[in-house]
């Protein structure tokens, strides 16, 4: 996979209370991803980009919900979610140091 791609995979982590229930105990993490993302290119993306091992990735799709409001229906986007697992003793670190 190209330098390029690498980086257009992971569009941004999902923070949610499953996800983080999931990282405390399975040391599973979840992120929005491409559309056209294959598990292997997101095995690969995660492994580049933060040095750690993936041992696993699952990938669901999430359709849009649909809104009303008093100007009539609208629809969210679709996405794409993935859950990744990574090797005991390895975790993900967000947060950015200076």
């Amino acid at each position: 996979m190209n330098q390029e791609r690498i980086y257009t995979v992971l569009l941004e982590p999902h923070i949610s209370e499953k996800v983080s229930i999931l990282g405390d105990e399975s040391n599973q993490y979840g992120f929005k991803v491409a559309k056209d993302a294959t598990k292997a290119e997101i095995k690969e993306a995660v492994e580049t980009l933060f040095g750690v091992d993936v041992t696993g990735v699952s990938t669901l799709n999430v359709k849009g919900k649909v809104k009303r409001s008093w100007r009539g229906v609208s629809r969210r986007k679709s996405w794409k979610k993935a859950y990744v697992r990574v090797t005991d003793g390895q975790e993900l670190d967000f947060m950015v140091s200076d």
